[in-house]
Parts: structure tokens; C-alpha cells; sequence
């Protein structure tokens, strides 16, 4: 059955946004600069396309948008979503960038499936990549988006300038809070109710709500937690931040001891977190690792607990306000993993309080010796994701998360309001 159409009043609205950052500025959508001018008759609708495609450290997803602009209709909307991913992301293919091409080509067939041969010649084509390539030295990351922009400029699909780049971690959530607020309907003017959202990569975590509180804008450790969404005589201060190196893979990592250790091929990475007598070999980033439990120690959520504290306290601020603050929806691994400890349901995601991510860890951990988990890694991954939110952002064990992978059948990330963000670039005749 066709999802339910909605309104695309965020494009009306991004016609008129400016985002603010220190010393940086991001033009939005400019609406007019998009539309073709239509002289056709005044009930005739123009369906048009775009493909996103989202460069993580774990996938690579290409997110194909249907719009329909219809000349009788003030709004055009938002019609459908075709999405489709592959593992791992391209940062594995640091020393075989071709690879990374070869990736992109086939996700390509996704977007030539979806869209009209006759358009493919003004459908934009847009890559950008998040922490995967971040993590990588400049030279490493670089190879691989020249290899992605050869496969986009062979392509017929239209490829804009800048169409491939490694997207600014606050801009990442910045972006999703966007998306996610329009999709639920907050995003209107003058409103003052939104959602917070909270998105934990494989290399990245980020966090961004809209405060009630003076104190939280003015108790934020510099003005890169601070961006300014001005828009119908409204002015959205939004907190903000992503931390690089502390999405789920990289507090693997982190937590193992493992992260810029060198002699990989000799060395065996422990942890309280792993099965006690688990050894395998574990790869992220296009390294491999070899990693164990303590065989000859103790196992657990305590001791896990305590490792995986060293890698969030005193890094990850607290805001001043999260116990007052909007409802947040999580997404991206704190949905993955709360589906894998059987807390949600895989389709329809669900309300989960911060406790029962802490207590769901507790009973994970301290039965793995008797009862195996499905991955060796949820006992670290759901002691990291309480640490994470508890000891991290600082809300509270009752503090309650709406877990999604979908809203109104759309992903809950940031590709989609980075889509309506590179049309101010284009110029679609």
C-alpha cells in the first residue's frame, strides 16, 4: 500500500532559514531556484527526484526522494522514499578506494530502477560521508571520494558541483533534528514544541533539541554546541553537538584499548565486556583486530561498566536541562541494539526509559557465560549505550526515548534534510 503523502512545509520554511554557526553560515533551500516554471495546465502535478546517499562508518545507503509539485497546491509534498543499504561503509576500503566506486555503482542501480529514464539527465546525485571518513587520514578519505566522483560523473543522473564531501559533524545533527521535527509535524512557525533527537553512528554520536532554558545556551562549553535556525520572525536556538570517535564501533574500540594501537597483527585486545572465553578477530575501518574476554578474570556489567565509563566521562558534556527538555527519539544503533536485547520491536520500534537500557545491560552481562548472547558485543554495546546516555548527557534513569528506524515510512536520519539542503546549490530548469 502507498504511504500516506505529507506536506513538505520544511520546504517552505528552508526558503527562509539561514543556519548560523560561529564564523559559519549555511545558506537553505531557496524554492524558486529548484522548480522548473511550469506553463501547463493549473491541476497538472510535476513529480520530480533526488538521491541521497548517506557515507557511514558501518554502510552505505542511498535514500531515493520522490517530490510532487503541484501548481494548484501551495505546498509540494514529500511522496515516497526508496532506500536500500550495503555493508561495511566505505572507510573499509581505505587501501582499495576502488572498492568504495565499485560500492556506490551498484547502490546506483537503486536510483535508475526508481527514477524515470526520461528525468535521470535533472535528478541531482549527492554523496556525503560522515565519521567513517573522518576517522581516516585526509589522503586515505580523499582517495575515496575521487573514486566516488568518478562513478558520479560517469553516471546520467546530474552531478552537482560539490556533490561529494565529507559532511560537518554539527551540520549531521543539525540536519536529522530537521528532518526528524518535520516528519513528526513539530516543525511549524512559531512553534515551541519539538523533539529532541539523539543518533549514535559507528564512528560519531550526535545530540540536538531545542532548550527551554537560557541556561543551557549560556552554560554550553562554546559557541560549537550553539546554532541559530531563523525563520517566519522565529528564532530557533538549538543545542548541538556530535562527538567524533564515540558512535558505538569506535567505543568498541575505545573500550578494548584498542584505538591507534599499533603491532594489530600480534596483539590480543581484552575486555570484562567479551564472554570470557570468546577469541575472534573483529574489523572496523578496514583494520582488523583480534579480541577476547579476561580468560583467567571476571566478567560482567560492573566491570564492564567501569571500562566503558573511562571512554565517556569527562568528554561528553551535560547539558544543563535534559530532565525538563522534549521527548528525544534515538535512532540509528540505540535502535539497532535495543531491537538485538529483544527491548523493542524490530518494526515498530517503541517508548523505552533510560533504566531499562541499565537493566536489560545488567542481565545481558552477567549471563554470558551461561547463556551466550546472539553478537559477543552486547554486553559492551548496551553498557556503553546506559554510560553513554547516564553518565554521558547526563538524563536521567527515567527520562524516556522514542526508539524509531522509520517515521511516516521516511528513515529517521539526517539525509533527508541534507537533501533539501544542497538545492539551494542547483538550478533545475
Amino acid at each position: 500500500m502507498k504511504p500516506p503523502t505529507m506536506p513538505l512545509l520544511l520546504l517552505v520554511l528552508l526558503a527562509v532559514v539561514r543556519l548560523s554557526r560561529a564564523q559559519a553560515q549555511t545558506s537553505f533551500l531557496d524554492w524558486s531556484r529548484i522548480l522548473p516554471s511550469l506553463s501547463r495546465p493549473a491541476n497538472h502535478s510535476r513529480i520530480f527526484y533526488a538521491v541521497m546517499f548517506d557515507a557511514g562508518s558501518t554502510g552505505t545507503r542511498i535514500h531515493v526522494y520522490t517530490f510532487i509539485h503541484s501548481e494548484s497546491a501551495e505546498l509540494p509534498v514529500l511522496d515516497n522514499e526508496m532506500f536500500h543499504s550495503i555493508k561495511p561503509g566505505l572507510s573499509a576500503y581505505a587501501d582499495s578506494p576502488e572498492m568504495a566506486g565499485q560500492t556506490v555503482r551498484m547502490l546506483l542501480k537503486v536510483a535508475k530502477k526508481t527514477v524515470p529514464r526520461l528525468v535521470w539527465k535533472r535528478t541531482p546525485l549527492v554523496l556525503r560521508a560522515t565519521a567513517g571518513l573522518r576517522l581516516l587520514s585526509a589522503e586515505k578519505a580523499q582517495a575515496i571520494l575521487d573514486q566516488v566522483q568518478h562513478v558520479f560523473d560517469e553516471s546520467p543522473f546530474l552531478v552537482p558541483d560539490d556533490s561529494v564531501s565529507i559532511m560537518n559533524g554539527t551540520n549531521e545533527g543539525i540536519l536529522a533534528w530537521i528532518t526528524v521535527n518535520f516528519l513528526t509535524g513539530h516543525l511549524k512557525a512559531q512553534s515551541k514544541k519539538t523533539v529532541g533527537i539523539l543518533d549514535l553512528g559507528g564512528g560519531s554520536t550526535q545530540i540536538t533539541f531545542l532548550p527551554k532554558l537560557r541556561k543551557t545556551i549560556e552554560s554550553a562549553p562554546d559557541t560549537d554546541f550553539v546554532a541559530r535556525l531563523d525563520f517566519f520572525n522565529s528564532t530557533f536556538e538549538l543545542y548541538t553537538h556530535s562527538y567524533l570517535g564515540h558512535g558505538l564501533m569506535a567505543a568498541r574500540l575505545a573500550t578494548l584499548g584498542a584505538l591507534g594501537a599499533q603491532g594489530l597483527e600480534w596483539q590480543v585486545f581484552k575486555s570484562s565486556c567479551l564472554p570470557k572465553k570468546f577469541r575472534d578477530e573483529w574489523s572496523f575501518g578496514g583494520l582488523t583486530y583480534q579480541v577476547s574476554g579476561d580468560p583467567d578474570g571476571y566478567a560482567g556489567y560492573k566491570l564492564c561498566y567501569q571500562e566503558v565509563l573511562k571512554v565517556v566521562k569527562g568528554i561528553i558534556h551535560q547539558p544543563h536541562e535534559l530532565e525538563v527538555s522534549n521527548v528525544f527519539y534515538a535512532f540509528s544503533y540505540y535502535f539497532d541494539r535495543a531491537v538485538d536485547a529483544g527491548l523493542i520491536d524490530g518494526v515498530q520500534g517503541g517508548m523505552l526509559e533510560v533504566r531499562d537500557f541499565k537493566k536489560r545491560a545488567k542481565e545481558v552481562c552477567n549471563k554470558m557465560t551461561k547463556y551466550p548472547p546472539v553478537s559477543p558485543f552486547l554486553c559492551m554495546d548496551m553498557t556503553y549505550i546506559t554510560c553513554l546516555l547516564k553518565d554521558g548527557f547526563g538524563f536521567k534513569e527515567s527520562t524516556v526515548l522514542q526508539l524509531t528506524k522509520k517515521v511516516n515510512n521516511v528513515e529517521a536520519s539526517w539525509a533527508l534534510g541534507a537533501t533539501l539542503d544542497h538545492f539551494h546549490n542547483l538550478k533545475i530548469h
